[in-house]
């Protein structure tokens, strides 16, 4: 029956700011941190390219 239960697709990880989080297991919190963390990293490296691009545009603009 174990092997079923693998065969089933994963519900996928969402989290949701400020939802209590009591009833997740240390393993969860920690595949959260780690989705959280990517997401962060996935903003700041957005952000530096926004930056990279305004201050392309205002060089070129300045010129």
């Amino acid at each position: 029956m174990a092997m079923e239960d693998d065969d089933r697709p994963r519900k996928k990880i969402t989290h949701e700011i400020g939802q209590d989080l009591s009833l997740l297991s240390v393993e969860e919190l920690t595949d959260r941190i780690a989705m959280l963390s990517a997401e962060v990293e996935r903003l700041r490296e957005a952000m530096t390219r926004k930056r990279a691009s305004k201050e392309a545009a205002n060089n070129f603009f300045k010129s």
